[in-house]
This record gives structure tokens, sequence and C-alpha cells, in this order.
């Protein structure tokens, strides 16, 4: 039952995948009838049929795990690492809570632990700058021991950022997925959309590619939620709204929280 969902996930993210690449092709030199940027081994004229048909044990094509090295992550988080097992050693968060696990924009969020007040258990476990890749590497560390009924996810900014195409997330997003419903089927997982940040406006088209990849995706599992952050800190113009912003242009201020809050409140599962 779990494979054909995850199935049906990968023919939606498919069906969406032309209409969610196509704005890339001229952000990355190529004509709007040119090819688009995909992982190694599906840049070809069946790249959609390619991603459909992936095993599911495929973790990242060889052009992402080129990027990731395992002993590398394990040495930049190994602190931050550290540091949530002794908060876990000095109080345990109860399991059936809700855990918010990504980058930075959990991190930095000040308070998250009471900005959801219905719900009884919170547990925050951002490290900042880390990608979607280290949430699936340390899932075992990150989410599992929790044994939250939810969790709520931001990454794959990073991600984009370090060069990985919006296919590749997807296929790490998947990952990470299976990791967390193969060891606790029960669990629902929500994506928050990634943001438009002002200082990565640039990486905008690959952004909304994504997200458009990662909804479809989501839309295939009834346990897989997606919260879109992303349109409501646009302006009319589509540009990102400057005044969600810390002065790096980057990270979120308290106005730009209060947005999320109030978006992610909504979807989140008592």
């Amino acid at each position: 039952m779990m494979t054909d969902r995850f199935t049906r996930g990968r023919r939606l993210a498919a069906y969406a995948l032309g209409a969610a690449l196509s704005p890339l092709a001229g952000a990355q030199g190529v004509g709007p009838a040119g090819p688009v940027a995909l992982p190694a081994g599906f840049a070809t004229t069946s790249a959609v049929e390619r991603l459909v048909n992936l095993p599911p044990a495929v973790a990242t094509p060889a052009a992402a795990r080129s990027v990731f090295d395992p002993l590398v992550a394990e040495l930049r988080w190994r602190a931050s690492l550290q540091a949530f097992a002794e908060q876990d050693r000095l109080s345990r968060p109860q399991p059936g809570g809700v855990l918010f696990v990504g980058s930075s924009s959990i991190r930095l969020w000040d308070k998250l632990e009471s900005a959801f007040q219905q719900q009884p258990v919170i547990i925050k476990r951002g490290f900042g700058g880390s990608r979607l890749a280290d949430c699936v590497a340390f899932v075992d560390r990150l989410v599992l021991p929790y044994q939250a009924r939810q969790v709520v996810l931001y990454a794959g900014e990073n991600d984009l950022d370090e060069g990985a195409t919006p296919a590749e997330v997807l296929l790490r997003y998947e990952r990470f997925v299976q990791q967390v419903l193969q060891a606790a089927p029960a669990t629902r997982i929500a994506f928050v959309s990634i943001k438009p940040s002002p200082a990565r406006e640039s990486l905008l088209p690959a952004i909304q590619a994504t997200n458009r990849l990662i909804k479809a995706y989501t839309e295939g599992h009834p346990q897989l939620d997606f919260i879109d952050v992303h349109s409501a800190m646009l302006d009319e113009a589509g540009r990102p709204k400057a005044d969600l912003f810390g002065a790096d242009r980057l990270h979120l201020n308290a106005t730009g929280y209060g947005v999320w809050r109030e978006l992610i409140a909504a979807r989140l599962k008592l």
C-alpha cells in the first residue's frame, strides 16, 4: 500500500515536471523549447518517465550524491547533533508531539515552542545552513527518536543555493518521507514551501519549480501535507516582500514569522 502511494505521488510529480521546470529554461541559458537541467541519467526525451519509474530505494541521483559527503556532514553538524542529544538528556520530549526540523528558518524561530498554544508538545530541531540532504542523512537522530505524530519540515532552500536541481530536491524529499514512514507509518509530514528570500531572488524560478514538484508529490499521499507560505510572501508584482525579512534579506523577521505561524497553525493536526 505504501509503495502504491509513493508511486502515485511520483506520477503526480512527474506530470507536473514539465510545467514546474519550464521557467528554469531561460534562467539556465536554455531557450523555452530546449531541455531543462535534470539529474545525471534523466536528461533525455523520456526524463519524466524515468523519474516516474525510479525504484523506491533510490535516495538521490548520482549528481546529487557527488556533492554530499556523509563524513563531511557528520563533522559539520556534530556540535548541533550533540546539543540536541544533550537537550534530550536533560528533558526528554513527550512522544506524540509536533516536531519542527530543518534549516536556519527553524533554528532562528524565537519562542517556536510556545507559538502554537493548542499543541501540547512542540519540539524544535533546526540547524542553520543545513540541507534537505542533511535531514535525510540524520533522520534517525533528528526525527525518529521523538515519536512525533507530525513532522513539519523546512528544507531545500540551501540545496538549491548549492546547485541542486528541483528534481534532485524532490528525490531527497521522497527519501526523507520513505525513511520516516517506514519507521513510523502513522506519522504525518508537512513540507513548508521554500520561501522567496530577497537575497536569493535569482533562485525564484528554481524555488517555485521545486515547490510545484513537491506539492504535486504530496497530493499522492494522504499523510503528506504541503503548506504554502511562499505565495503569501510575494507582492503583487511577484517579488519577495522585503518587509518580512531581516537586514540580511535572507532570514525572516518577527513579521515574517507571524505570517508563517498563521499559515502553519491551520495545518497542524491535533
